[in-house]
């Protein structure tokens, strides 16, 4: 899945609830914080990590590029 940032950056936890991985902001939260979400293939627990084009993000069969 690829998802086009329209600003310099958006927070890991908001970009999985614009794609609609999730029900609401706070289980956003809580997967980044129980460490579900890979970014760049490590390990992200910063639920306001800034994302930039050219990360991907891992989240359980689900890849996202962002471009």
């Amino acid at each position: 899945m690829k998802y086009e940032l329209k600003d310099e950056y958006i927070e890991l936890y908001k970009l999985i609830k614009v794609l609609d991985l999730v029900d609401s902001g706070a289980e956003a939260k809580i997967i980044v914080a129980d460490g579900h979400v890979r970014r760049n293939g490590e390990v992200e627990l910063r639920k306001r990590a800034k994302i930039i084009r050219g990360d991907v993000i891992e989240i359980a069969d689900v890849t996202i590029e962002v471009i």
